[in-house]
């Protein structure tokens, strides 16, 4: 059996033989716990006929697993000086592909297409905080043809795409996220199983994209636009949001009435609103427009 990168010796072994520096500006943190990298896939449900996206490689620690069980694993990197160090690790695998660059710039979807012939795939990644909401947004908001998205991000960031109603942590990233899918927190993962150790701990988290959202909307760009109003300023009613920043023609008076007519209160903020309500709401604006 191959020797597993995801050591303390292993990684501090490669990171040293490279000369390899941390960058902040990327939020570099490598997994040295191998059972969280089968805790990983197990949370993907990788198997032999999945084909693979993986955001952010590092030196190769979760791809080695990833290849140990999928049919392919397609690994997309920025950091330039880490090509040639996973060049290196991962040569013994035949079923890894490196690619050099930044995810939100390549074109996903003719990946998928020439690489996957077009069917779904699973993405996985070790996500730092600062790429986490775009890379997921542009997974969910330009439909890619993704099934699951298993990511490790900061646990805060992990509840708040699992968060209720009425939450501290209920916010629009969780009413994007739960539009288009089901989650699942698969694990809490502490500082200690990562090399440099982060300020906080981690979770892994699996996104289950559904085949249609999960509420019916009649115009999904109002829809995430009425969002967007209701947690622009918490601490304002949702009334006073959509007065000010929805950029509606209605008066007042009117969007009282729109909330009456959804069963709200005029008093009501919008982390108080469910994703079924935040879809009425738009039905009924949509309907007034």
């Amino acid at each position: 059996m191959i020797e597993r990168i995801a050591s303390p010796k292993k990684t501090r072994e490669i990171i040293e033989k490279n000369q390899f520096y941390f960058k902040k500006n990327f939020g570099q943190n490598f997994l040295i716990d191998s059972n969280i990298l089968e805790d990983i896939v197990e949370s993907a449900s990788i198997t032999e006929d999945d084909f693979v996206l993986e955001v952010g490689p590092g030196i190769g620690s979760l791809t080695q697993v990833l290849a140990e069980h999928a049919k392919h694993v397609v690994c997309v990197e920025i950091d330039n000086h880490l090509i040639p160090i996973l060049t290196e690790t991962l040569q013994d695998y035949s079923n890894i592909e490196i690619m050099h660059g930044d995810i939100l710039k390549i074109n996903i979807n003719q990946l998928i297409t020439e690489k996957n012939d077009d069917k779904p795939i699973k993405v996985v990644a070790n996500l730092p905080y600062y790429i986490t909401t775009p890379i997921i947004m542009d997974l969910l908001e330009n439909k890619r043809k993704v099934s699951s998205i298993t990511v490790m991000v900061q646990k805060e960031v992990a509840e708040r795409m699992q968060a209720a109603p009425k939450t501290k942590d209920y916010g629009a990233l969780t009413v994007a996220v739960q539009y288009y899918c089901n989650t699942e927190i698969n694990k809490i993962v502490p500082p200690s199983c990562f090399m440099p150790q982060p300020k906080v701990a981690s979770a892994v988290i699996t996104l289950h994209v559904a085949q249609k959202p999960n509420i019916e909307v009649a115009d999904e760009k109002l829809f995430f636009h009425i969002v967007k109003c209701a947690f622009g300023q918490r601490r304002k009613t949702l009334l006073n949001c959509l007065f000010n920043q929805g950029g509606f023609s209605f008066s007042k008076e009117d969007i009282v009435d729109i909330l009456q007519e959804c069963g709200l209160d005029e008093k009501i903020r919008g982390e108080a609103l469910s994703l079924q309500d935040f879809g009425n709401l738009c039905n009924v604006i949509h309907a007034k427009l």
